[in-house]
C-alpha cells in the first residue's frame, strides 16, 4: 500500500485463482469442478494442456478486452468533435437552467453560455494540466502493476509442483495457502455486498426519487453500473457515487442534493455491511473488522480500507494455524 503495488497483489491473487478455475473446469467439466480445491492434490493431477490453456486465457484475456473496446470505441473517437459540442451546449443548458433556479447572488458566479463554458474549462485544464499528468501516469503504472501481476499469477498456478519441499519453502506454500482462502471469501463476501448496494439503490431510484417526483435519466443503467462497479470494493461505490450525483445535478440541485445524501449514507453504510458480510463469512467479530477498516483508512486511505479486510483476515487465519486464537 505503500508503493502502490496493491492492484497488484490482488492481480496476482485473481491470476492465480483464476487460472486455476479454468483449468479443472477443462479437465473436470462444471459438475466435478467443485469438488477440488485449488491447494488440493488432485491439482497436481490436471494435465499440462488444461493448465496452459487456463492461463494464456487469463494473460490474453484483459488484451482481448482492450481490443474489443477499441474496436467498439473507433465511431466514438471519429465522431468525437461532434459529440463534445453536444456536451458543451448540455453542459451549457445545463448551467442557464441552474442560473435560474439559484438565488442571483449565487447564480453570478456561473457561466452565461457555451462560450463561457468551454473558456472555463479551458482554463481550468491549463492550470491542472501537471496535476493531470501526475493522475494520469500513476493511473497507466497502476494498471501496468495490475496486468503483470495477473500474467505472475496465472504462471505460478501452472508451476511444476516439487514433491519435496525444503523448510523455507514449505513455510511460504502455508503462508500463500492461508492468504488465498482469505481471498477467496472476501471476494464472495464482496458480491453480496455489491447486490445488497444495488437493491438498495434501485430502490431509491426506483420509487423513492418517483414517489418526491423527481426521476433521474438513464436509470436501468445507473442500477448496472452500480452492481458492477461494486465488485471493485470502496473504489467501485465512490465511482457509482460521482456519476449518479452528476446525472442529479442535470435535472436540479435538489436531485442532486438527495441523490448526494442517500449515496453519502450508503457509503457510511458500507462500514457496517462490509463488516457483516465479511465478518460472516471468515469467523471475525463485527467489531474487530470495522476497527481494522477505520485504522486503515486513516493510516493508507482508501487502499487501507480496501485492504484492511483482505490483510485481517489472512492475519487471523494466521494466529489460529498457530493456535494463538
Amino acid at each position: 500500500m505503500w508503493q502502490g503495488l496493491l492492484p497488484g497483489l490482488l492481480c496476482v491473487c485473481i491470476g492465480f485463482l483464476g487460472t486455476r478455475w479454468i483449468a479443472r473446469l477443462l479437465h473436470s467439466g462444471l459438475r466435478r469442478s467443485s469438488k477440488i480445491s485449488a491447494n488440493d492434490p488432485a491439482w497436481a493431477m490436471t494435465p499440462p494442456f488444461p493448465r496452459i490453456t487456463a492461463a494464456t486465457v487469463v494473460m490474453l484475456a484483459p488484451i482481448g478486452l482492450l481490443i474489443l473496446g477499441f474496436s467498439e470505441a473507433r465511431e466514438f473517437v471519429l465522431n468525437a468533435p461532434e459529440q463534445y459540442q453536444e456536451l458543451l451546449d448540455f453542459v451549457a443548458r445545463t448551467v442557464l437552467e441552474l442560473r435560474l433556479k439559484l438565488p442571483p447572488d449565487i447564480a453570478a458566479y456561473l457561466p452565461e453560455g457555451a462560450a463561457e463554458v468551454q473558456r472555463t474549462i479551458a482554463g481550468f485544464l491549463r492550470a491542472q494540466a501537471g496535476s493531470l499528468a501526475l493522475t494520469g501516469r500513476a493511473w497507466l503504472g497502476g494498471l501496468l502493476f495490475a496486468y503483470v501481476g495477473l500474467i505472475i499469477g496465472s504462471l505460478a498456478a501452472i508451476a511444476t509442483q516439487i514433491p519435496s519441499r525444503r523448510p523455507l519453502a514449505q513455510q511460504l506454500k502455508e503462508r500463500i495457502v492461508l492468504f488465498g482462502e482469505a481471498f477467496g471469501q472476501i471476494v464472495a463476501a464482496q458480491f453480496w455486498i455489491a447486490a445488497f448496494n444495488t437493491f438498495l439503490t434501485a430502490i431509491f431510484l426506483l420509487f423513492l426519487l418517483p414517489a418526491w417526483e423527481m426521476e433521474l435519466p438513464y436509470t436501468p443503467a445507473l442500477i448496472t453500473l452500480t452492481f458492477v462497479a461494486g465488485l471493485v470494493p470502496i473504489v467501485g461505490n465512490l465511482v457509482c457515487n460521482t456519476v449518479i450525483t452528476l446525472v442529479g445535478l442535470s435535472v436540479s440541485p435538489l436531485v442532486a442534493l438527495a441523490c448526494l445524501a442517500f449515496l453519502i449514507l450508503i457509503h457510511k453504510a458500507e462500514y457496517l455491511i462490509n463488516a457483516k458480510v465479511v465478518g460472516s463469512r471468515t469467523q471475525m467479530a463485527v467489531w474487530e473488522l470495522l476497527a481494522v477498516m477505520f485504522v486503515a483508512e486513516a493510516v493508507f486511505g482508501p487502499a487501507g480500507l480496501v485492504a484492511a479486510p483482505l490483510f485481517y483476515a489472512y492475519l487471523k487465519k494466521e494466529l489460529k494455524a498457530a493456535g494463538l486464537v
